[in-house]
């Protein structure tokens, strides 16, 4: 198992904490981790885009000149796609781009983002995060001391204080251990880890 030390919010040590290598030290499976990246940006497109085609604009329904003697191409309709005000010849229509992958491709691509952070010396463990009054600059120092500007955090569960000090920077994503995902993880340069999440996340995927 990995022995990682374990901080407070200060950046201080204050102890060690051992790591499920089923979870931490997995094989890094990269195309299971590019296909959960795909389905976590495809699943947040809307898809409402549209155009209208020949058939959907209005008008051009007469013939604009007779077939054959004019000295012009031959036309049938003023919608056609190369006229002004025509349809479009391959238009964008609302669609759903989301797909699926199964509970243990998932799985999979989660342990292999969590084992990735480890190897790279990018995982940080700290034994709780609680602030006693909502203020960015709480978060701020913490992530400072724990040399984490930039941070996916997770605790194991929501703290309204810790929420509502880290909702203002840019370079910081707050969520619970029943909420993660491989894109954020990657995302972000440092994940933060409480202690208590450590196990709830080791519970689930172990």
């Amino acid at each position: 198992m990995a022995n990682v030390s374990v901080y407070n919010m200060d950046g201080q040590e204050v102890g060690k904490i051992d790591l499920n290598d089923a979870v931490f030290a997995a094989p890094i499976k990269e195309n299971l981790v590019h296909q959960a990246v795909v389905l976590h940006l495809a699943n947040l497109r809307q898809g409402t885009q549209k155009a209208k085609t020949r058939s959907e604009v209005s008008g051009g329904g007469a013939k604009p000149w007779r077939q054959k003697g004019t000295g012009h191409a031959r036309q049938g309709s003023t919608r056609a796609p190369q006229w002004r005000h025509g349809g479009v010849v391959f238009a964008p229509v609302p669609r759903d781009y989301s797909f699926k992958m199964n509970k243990q491709e998932k799985k999979a691509a989660l342990k292999s983002a969590l084992s990735s952070k480890l190897a790279d010396n990018n995982l940080i463990v700290v034994d709780k995060l609680a602030f006693d009054d909502v203020k960015t600059k709480n978060m701020v120092r913490t992530l400072a001391n724990l040399k984490a500007e930039k941070a996916y955090v997770v605790t194991d569960k929501t703290d309204k204080n810790v929420l509502l000090s880290s909702r203002n920077l840019q370079n910081v994503e707050l969520t619970n251990a029943g909420s993660l995902n491989v894109y954020d993880i990657l995302k972000y340069e440092k994940l933060v880890l409480t202690q208590d999440a450590v196990k709830t996340i080791e519970e689930v995927f172990a």
